[in-house]
């Protein structure tokens, strides 16, 4: 048992002396960086170091620093070296702060209250993902069935669209006062078993309840909706979810992956054909293989395979790495990433692998 314990430990000392190994500073780093309003923590990170994630290598979580994961504008991050090894400190700017008046200064000394507030500095650039994030959903195969559908629009139009009235048959016994509607699109399938991944869940608007028939069962009501939005035209068969709040998580540390990944892009953005910086990306690869937000990933080029004409035979050419990813949310069994780094146009079944 001893010598079991004995080997685990050195396998874990053994892996963190390799990551410890593998972190390189970028030549040009500074010693301290004020951030400022617009940086990302992806662009931080290339400033201290030739491969940004290694970020949690170096982060000096400071205890005596409320919220220490999270970096605001004017704070201050100094470069320094423990037992040999990099270290970045933080230091809170003034901005990290609001003040409030005390309710009422009449009675009481003067004094202020700090309140942290809510713009600290995101890991990715939020203005190319959260329009995705906000209005595509990925779903089981089976998330529509039953779900409520559009039956017609006022005077029985066939497309419908923003300040519109609209009627929906379907099941309101758990009648909710809005609803994102969706239209079934592209079936994510693994490129190399055949499984099936998810179904994407196009975006087409926004409605709220406006009334129900009240001579109808609940299970099978006709409801009136009022449209509050559209991304497209509304058509009949139109199907209603449940609205989805998901705003993303403003602060996540860019990672290599703990484990060995080997996948593919499966998908894109509005069906791009070639991909490039700040894309979306859909990747086979989610929770169950352990990916997390924050991973990043490699984005391979298949090598081409040509004759050999003194050997006689076909040659695969080696695969060539084009760009760098990261994964901003996660499924069971699949991924969203947005590209950081492309070297060149990007394509469905490109792979993707640690960094």
């Amino acid at each position: 048992m001893r010598k079991i314990i004995l080997v685990a430990a050195l396998l874990v000392a053994a892996i963190g002396l390799h990551a410890q190994d593998d972190i390189r500073l970028n030549p040009d780093h500074p010693d301290e960086y004020v951030v400022e309003k617009g940086d990302t923590l992806w662009d931080i990170s290339g400033r201290f170091l030739t491969q940004p994630w290694y970020w949690p290598e170096i982060w000096q979580v400071n205890p005596q620093v409320e919220n220490p994961h999270l970096i605001y504008p004017g704070d201050r991050l100094r470069l320094v070296y423990v037992a040999g090894q990099p270290q970045l400190q933080l230091e809170r700017g003034p901005q990290a702060y609001k003040l409030t008046p005390v309710a009422d200064a009449s009675r009481l000394s003067p004094q202020v209250r700090r309140e942290a507030i809510d713009d600290a500095i995101p890991a990715l650039p939020l203005d190319a993902i959260n329009a995705f994030l906000s209005h595509t959903r990925i779903v089981d195969t089976d998330a529509f069935e039953g779900t409520p559908y559009v039956i017609s629009g006022d005077e029985q139009r066939i497309l419908m669209g923003a300040g519109e009235k609209i009627y929906v048959r379907g099941d309101f016994r758990n009648a909710l006062s809005s609803y994102g509607i969706y239209r079934p699109g592209e079936v994510y399938r693994d490129p190399n078993t055949g499984e099936v991944l998810g179904l994407q869940a196009l975006d087409v608007g926004n409605v709220d309840l406006y009334q129900l028939d009240p001579d109808r069962r609940r299970d099978s009501a006709i409801a009136t909706m009022r449209v509050t939005r559209t991304a497209r035209e509304i058509r009949l068969e139109d199907r209603l979810l449940p609205a989805e709040e998901r705003a993303i998580e403003a602060f996540f540390q860019p990672s290599a992956p703990p484990q060995l990944v080997y996948g593919q892009i499966i998908g894109v953005e509005e069906g791009v054909t070639q991909i490039g910086k700040f894309d979306v990306v859909a990747i086979n690869r989610g929770l169950r293989e352990g990916i997390s937000t924050g991973n990043v990933l490699a984005i391979y080029k298949r090598g081409a395979t040509v004759r050999d004409r003194i050997g006689r035979d076909e040659v695969k050419l080696p695969d060539e790495r084009a760009g760098l990813m990261m994964v901003f949310r996660t499924f069971d069994k699949m991924s969203l990433g947005l590209v950081l780094e492309a070297d060149r146009p990007l394509e469905l079944m490109d792979q993707v692998r640690n960094p």
